[in-house]
This record gives structure tokens, C-alpha cells and sequence, in this order.
């Protein structure tokens, strides 16, 4: 059997399909999948169960990208297809059952995703990190460091970044005397094209930061986060990463859209900023280069949000539930659906 899965060139939706992903592995444990995805994510899919062939798709000019997976696929008669960018090349190769992405905005992305296969309630997104990944995170993390700290202080846009300061200091109050992670020592990660702009919290952080910024592909990243105590980021697809992998994750937003994206998870937390998003996106448009966009944020909403995780014991609010003033919690469940579907 063979199972074609055409997914996002963007790292956090392509984390967010996972959990379809590992729905179509555990129904179809002897099918023989090949992935198409972005170059940046692709990483993440290299230890997929049952995985034949990875394709990443860097862009080309006039949509070749396409044109290459076209011809990468049009030889084989696929028993399944699931094209969730809704492509002509999940309609043109030969194929005996596919599937395709339809929008549903006033979902989550996890859930619309899962209504692909009509799966309800959807599959978790989920990693598969591999031995060499764990290998990576051995080297990069000190040795015999205890369950850290790990924040993300960039995003794909400086208007969803909270202030470095504001970092530093959440950073400081978790981790210093008193504080929920007293004594550990603090991970910073960010891609190496933003490694500048996280270079604030490293300084002041001092000799507590862990640099992880520009040293690690998704999967290492992966290795490195799920061994912390607990994940603070802006809406990105590293905080993505850090709820998948099972790690009590916070994400903040303002201008973003946490209804959509908030980090998926019973172990999460999303905090919202006090300015309405309308005026957010409003200052935004007038000046795309417009500067505090995350400033309505507190040091003190985000260390409450922190503090509910290390809670377990206290019950989640249902959906329906109005969200505190500053704190918006995502709460999911994070069970696989049962075994419907193709």
C-alpha cells in the first residue's frame, strides 16, 4: 500500500498535521509513505514510521516546485492521497482514494485538519524524534543540566515578538531564588536568520542562557525542548515543536490569531495581549515596520500562565469558558480520535 501526504512548506502548520499523519501510520501500519513538505520542516518527517521517501520542496520560479513533485509521483498508482495544499498534483497522479484540505476558520488548525479524514476528535500533532537527533541535543545541552527553562524570543515577524526585556525578566523571576525553575539554567532557541534579534535575552541572561539560537534544525530542536520543564515563546512554529513534544508550552500573541494556532494541548497555555487584536492589525496595516505590537503583554500574566502548568492537579476549564483578562487558555484533548477514517 502506498500513501502519498502532501503537507505545509511552513514549519508550525506542518507540525500541526502531524497528528493526521500519525493517525495514517497506526491505521495503515505496512503502507510504504512518501512526505512532500518544505525544506524547513522536512526535517521533522526523516523517522516517520513507514516512510519511503521524503521530498522537500524548496520553491521555484512560475511554481516548478510543483512541476518536480509531479514528476516525482505520476509513476506510481497510490492507494491513498492526502493533499492538504489542496494542489493539482493531489488531483492529477493516479489514485485510488484523496483527500483534500478544506478551510474552516472558526476551528482550530489541528481540528480543521482532522476533519480531512473526518476524524473527531482530532489526532494530536506528534514528533518523531530519532536517535541522532537525540545525539545532537546531548552535545548542545550541558552535561547533566537539570529540566530547564526554554524560550523562544523570535517569530517569522518582529511584530509578533514580546519584548527581549520582558524575556529576560520572566527568565530571571522563574529561575531565580523563589522562582517555579529556582536554579536551572534557561535555553534560548531561534532560527539563524533571527539570532540577532535574540541576542538582548542572551546578554542578559548571562552565563544562566543555554545559546541554542541558529545551532539546531527542527528535529535537534525538537530533542532539546522536549527535555525542558517548560516552554515560553512567540507564535511560531518552535512553540509549535514544544507542544507536540509533550513539554508545558506558553505561547503569547497580539496581532496573531490564538483561536487558530494557540499551541495545541491539555499542557498548554495561551496569553493574549490586553490590546484588542482589531487595533493591533489596524496599527499594523498603517505601518508594517510598526514597532510594540506585543506590549500589552505583562511579565506578570505570562508568570501566572506559567505557574497554572506546574499545577497538574488543578482541573482545565472547558472550551466554553471565558478567558481571563490577560490569560487565554487553550484547552484540547489530546486523545487520539477513534479509529474512523481511511
Amino acid at each position: 500500500m502506498r500513501i502519498l501526504f502532501i503537507t505545509s512548506n511552513r514549519l508550525g502548520d506542518a507540525v500541526l498535521s502531524t497528528g493526521l499523519l500519525a493517525h495514517l501510520t497506526e491505521r495503515h501500519p505496512d503502507a510504504a509513505l512518501t512526505i512532500a513538505c518544505g525544506p524547513l520542516p522536512a526535517p521533522l518527517f526523516r523517522s516517520v514510521p513507514g516512510l519511503e521517501r521524503l521530498i522537500p520542496m524548496p520553491k521555484r520560479a512560475w511554481a516548478r516546485h510543483w512541476i518536480d513533485l509531479w514528476r516525482a509521483c505520476i509513476g506510481v498508482r497510490w492507494d491513498i492521497v492526502v493533499d492538504l495544499r489542496n494542489s493539482a498534483v493531489g488531483r492529477l497522479v493516479l489514485a485510488k482514494r484523496r483527500f483534500f484540505h478544506a478551510r474552516a476558520p472558526h476551528l482550530h488548525k489541528v481540528e480543521e485538519i482532522g476533519r480531512v479524514l473526518e476524524l473527531s476528535p482530532p489526532p494530536s500533532p506528534r514528533l518523531w524524534i530519532d536517535a541522532a537527533a537525540e545525539a545532537e541535543a546531548d552535545r548542545l545541552l550541558p552535561g547533566g543540566t537539570e529540566p530547564f527553562l526554554a524560550i523562544g524570543p523570535t517569530a517569522n515577524w518582529t511584530g509578533k515578538e514580546w519584548p527581549a526585556d520582558r524575556f529576560a525578566e520572566l527568565a530571571t523571576r522563574l529561575t531565580g531564588p523563589g522562582g517555579r525553575l529556582s536554579g536551572r539554567r534557561v535555553a534560548v532557541l531561534a532560527a539563524g536568520p533571527e539570532r540577532e534579534r535574540a541576542r538582548p535575552v542572551l546578554e542578559a541572561l548571562g552565563e544562566r542562557a543555554i545559546d541554542l539560537t541558529g545551532r539546531t534544525d527542527p528535529m535537534a530542536a525538537a530533542a532539546c525542548v522536549r527535555r525542558a520543564a517548560l516552554y515560553v515563546g512567540n507564535d511560531s512554529g518552535l512553540m509549535h515543536i514544544a507542544a507536540a513534544a509533550g513539554t508545558p508550552t506558553v505561547g503569547l500573541f497580539g496581532p496573531g490569531f490564538p483561536e487558530t494556532y494557540g499551541p495545541w494541548g491539555v499542557a498548554a497555555r495561551t496569553v493574549i495581549s490586553r490590546v484588542p487584536r482589531s487595533e493591533l492589525l489596524a496599527r499594523q496595516k498603517a505601518d508594517p515596520q510598526a514597532t510594540g505590537l506585543m506590549d500589552g503583554i505583562s511579565v506578570e500574566a505570562v508568570e501566572q500562565a506559567a505557574g497554572e502548568l506546574f499545577v497538574p492537579s488543578t482541573p482545565a476549564p472547558a472550551m466554553t469558558d471565558p478567558p481571563p483578562a490577560q490569560c487565554r487558555e487553550v484547552v484540547t484533548n489530546p486523545c487520539k480520535s477513534p479509529e474512523t477514517g481511511p
